[in-house]
């Protein structure tokens, strides 16, 4: 068997380790936004692809990474270089994501078969790009530190970070798009968009580049010791169950975030502020829930954030008959919840890699995180998808750039679209949490 490196128990990071690894969230934050935010309405509403079409479009490309992010997880677990493990992929996995991702929205639009088929296609290379990326970061926090309070201190640092990604990215992104205008709007954007990308991937690679490790242990060689892995950690199936349900209603919850300004409310100008509500609270909160993992532990506030996401979604149910400012403030309450729905499962997730390698002796973190990410990259595939089939089933008219009037149907499917459908699937995760998932 091969091995990997794990450093010693109970240290404290470093502020530049600390700071060089969430930086890499500007890059996992931009990808993981933008796309779910605009690609939907691109195909939609500037390439007139139908809405079922368009969602099947979004969800194919993603689904081949919940094949390939393993792969690329036991790639990762067996490489060594001079430079260290994991970091190759970091820098040369982010500058192929920024390229592939500045050309997602540069390809022809002169026929709406030939451009969707480019899309799904550069989609598919993004995708790829991507799991060489977000699998070795999500794999090391479990080498960079042992220490459980280190390790949540980390991920609030990630989490603040990618909160600070999203929204940039989640808001700035449509104000270049609207700024430019048609097409153009959506090339100059990508362009801006795969920037952001290499700023984190570069941020990344060289804040880790002092990482300590001190320790050897074997990693699984084998796809039947790959299987094998994941069946006999029920704490990991548990736990990645929980988040994968629930980023299907985070992904819905994002791509409805554009149809619910311009379709429910009827001010595309709303758009913005209802991102920025929905994102902001997370650096505000990240101290509360910080808090409240060293009082309550980590899985109590993750329920508690699932329940609080939750009535924040379900209050935009009443879109159509509330005051815009309530609207916006419900949109808040969810942020809120999002904070800490993204970081007490990033926070556990190495308490339970570190637990089966003491248990088995063997290193699996990046055989873990490829799983996590084919996870987390499925369920925010199917939620813009979900989202596609909700819009067709309402009758959604798609266009090719112009204003086009929208049935009642239409209107009454985005608004259930983005406050039932993403509060069902995320109280759908609680009773996995109900299950005894290692917490250090």
């Amino acid at each position: 068997m091969n091995s990997a490196h794990v450093p010693a128990v109970g240290h404290r990071l470093p502020v530049r380790t600390r700071l060089g690894y969430a930086l890499g969230s500007l890059s996992t934050g931009a990808f993981g936004t933008v796309p779910g935010l605009l690609l939907l309405p691109y195909l939609t509403d500037t390439l007139a692809v139908s809405a079922s079409a368009a969602g099947l479009l979004v969800l194919l490309p993603k689904a081949w990474d919940v094949l390939f992010n393993p792969v690329a997880g036991r790639i990762s677990d067996r490489t060594r270089t001079r430079i260290g493990p994991r970091r190759p992929y970091l820098i040369g996995g982010g500058v192929a994501l920024a390229i592939c991702f500045a050309g997602l929205f540069a390809g022809p639009t002169t026929s709406s078969t030939g451009a969707a088929l480019y899309v799904a296609g550069m989609f598919l290379l993004c995708a790829t790009a991507f799991a060489f990326f977000q699998v070795p970061y999500n794999a090391l926090p479990a080498e960079l530190t042992e220490d459980p309070t280190e390790r949540t201190r980390l991920t609030a640092w990630r989490i603040a970070v990618l909160a600070i990604a999203i929204l940039v990215s989640g808001a700035g992104a449509p104000a270049v798009r609207d700024a430019v205008g048609g097409t153009d709007g959506y090339r100059v954007m990508g362009v801006a968009v795969g920037v952001l990308i290499v700023v984190g991937a570069v941020g990344v690679f060289l804040g880790t580049a002092r990482a300590p490790h001190t320790r050897v242990l074997p990693s699984v060689s084998s796809w039947g010791e790959v299987v094998q892995a994941i069946r006999e950690c029920r704490p990991f199936r548990w736990l990645l169950g929980a988040f994968v349900v629930q980023a299907v209603g985070i992904g819905t919850m994002l791509a409805g975030v554009d149809y619910l300004a311009r379709v429910a409310i009827g001010d595309k100008g709303v758009q913005p502020l209802l991102f920025v509500a929905f994102v902001a609270p997370a650096l505000l909160v990240m101290p509360v829930w910080q808090r409240v993992s060293a009082r309550y532990g980590k899985r109590t506030g993750y329920v508690l954030a699932t329940l609080v996401f939750a009535v924040g979604a379900l209050g935009l149910l009443g879109t159509r008959v509330l005051p815009v400012g309530v609207v916006i403030a419900c949109a808040a309450v969810v942020g809120v919840g999002y904070a800490g729905v993204q970081v007490f499962p990033l926070a556990m997730l190495p308490d339970v890699i570190s637990a089966e390698e003491r248990r088995t002796g063997q290193i699996r973190a990046g055989l873990f995180a490829g799983v996590w990410t084919a996870g987390e990259t499925l369920g925010l595939a199917l939620g813009p998808a979900l989202y596609g089939l909700v819009l067709a089933i309402g009758g959604y008219v798609s266009s090719a750039g112009e204003d086009v009037a929208q049935p009642a149907g239409a209107v009454t499917a985005v608004v259930l679209g983005i406050g039932l459908v993403p509060a069902v699937f995320v109280l759908a995760g609680l009773p996995l949490l109900r299950r005894r998932i290692v917490e250090v």
